[in-house]
């Protein structure tokens, strides 16, 4: 196996695994008030969504639904959620 796999071969494995890609990541449980509340993850179609970790619901910006995004734009929106909720407690 390649060890030096790009990010479509990653994005696939994950698909073909079932995976979710939760970069926001809920905190274990007992561990005190969470750090982040959204993550990331692939879709079947292989667009990206950013979602409240504990709903599952796509997050809003500005009235947009975080839906078919790139990679990129995941992350950058999934890290700016999670600042402006730091920042709002």
């Amino acid at each position: 196996m390649n060890t030096n796999c790009n990010d479509t071969e990653l994005e696939r494995n994950a698909l073909a695994n079932g995976v979710r890609e939760n970069e926001g990541g809920a905190p274990a449980p007992g561990v005190g008030a969470p750090d982040h509340y959204y993550g990331r993850r692939i879709e079947a179609d292989r667009s990206w969504t950013v979602y409240h970790v504990f709903t599952g619901i796509p997050a809003l910006i500005a009235g947009r639904a975080m839906t078919d995004l790139s990679r990129s734009e995941a992350t950058d929106s999934m890290l700016s959620l999670n600042q402006a909720t730091l920042g709002a407690e």
